[in-house]
């Protein structure tokens, strides 16, 4: 029988990849990155705040500076996420979102005064190798499909600042309901990306406008069986199935966009999965260790 939690960790994986497939399929038919993060933070908004009020709580909170730091840092990596999902492939730009807990753990040992574990290290070499085969800046192999390098780094930044986005919510989850943190994040991601879009707005038809909506529908899918996951099982266990996304987006990108990924991309997705892993689990691994040697 597959706990709960696990079943809820992949549902949020799905959810997450059809998202990210959603809006590269809306991005080629012509619909500029601040519209689809404008949609997907208006259907989040009303979504989120129904919830709140579902609970009888402030939609405001208590930390409100911190918490309109959270949304607009979270505005931030949503737009570096959302281009790199329109200009790279699908796969590639899901792998590179996935070393965030290389700068959440650097961040939290900053902010939150938390000790630096030996696996830490050993998660940030592997991801920083994963990431230099994949991008292969000297190969020189003219047949090797090279990644744009704007794009990647760009795809960093996104995992950068969704970094700091975990790191401000640890913080605030000490004072704050999780739904008004949630709140938060479309509460500053709709005017920001309405201000960025500008005159580049596209009247979407029937269809996109719809694809559009999925795009929110999709995220709340993968928001909630996040939240269900780390409820029903351990934290380290649950964020361990969340890589399923990968072979989610790898498997979408083949049937839906073509995107075959290269030997490369497995290599240095493997590098780059097996260096989050062990940073999930280090503390883990270390015990029996430490037990042999007392």
């Amino acid at each position: 029988m597959v706990p709960i939690g696990v079943r809820f960790m992949v549902l949020s994986a799905f959810g997450f990849a059809l998202m990210s497939a959603t809006v590269k399929h809306v991005s080629l038919h012509g619909i500029p990155v601040f519209e689809i993060v404008a949609a997907r933070a208006l259907v989040s908004l009303v979504i989120s705040y129904l919830d709140v009020k579902r609970k009888r709580i402030s939609v405001w909170g208590n930390n409100k500076p911190l918490l309109l730091a959270r949304g607009a840092v979270g505005t931030f990596a949503l737009m570096c996420v959302y281009y790199s999902v329109t200009t790279l492939p699908l796969a590639e730009a899901t792998i590179f979102q996935y070393i965030h807990p290389v700068f959440t753990a650097l961040l939290a040992v900053i902010f939150l005064k938390e000790r630096i574990q030996p696996t830490t290290f050993i998660c940030i070499a592997l991801c920083l190798l994963g990431v230099y085969v994949m991008v292969r800046p000297e190969t020189g192999v003219e047949s090797a499909q090279t990644l744009p390098m704007f794009s990647v780094m760009i795809a960093i930044l996104g995992a950068f600042g969704s970094s700091i986005a975990y790191v401000i919510v640890r913080k605030l989850s000490q004072t704050e309901d999780s739904s008004v943190i949630i709140f938060y994040f479309p509460l500053v991601a709709l005017p920001t990306s309405i201000l960025f879009m500008g005159d580049n707005f596209v009247m979407p038809d029937l269809y996109l406008t719809c694809m559009l909506v999925l795009v929110g529908v999709f995220t709340q899918i993968g928001q909630l069986g996040l939240t269900k996951a780390m409820q029903t099982q351990q934290a380290g266990k649950a964020s361990a199935y969340s890589y399923v996304q990968i072979v989610f987006s790898v498997l979408l990108g083949i049937v839906f966009f073509g995107e075959l990924p290269s030997l490369w991309t497995y290599i240095g997705g493997a590098l780059i999965v097996a260096g989050a892993l062990i940073n999930v689990f280090g503390h883990h691994l270390r015990l029996p260790f430490i037990k042999r040697s007392a």
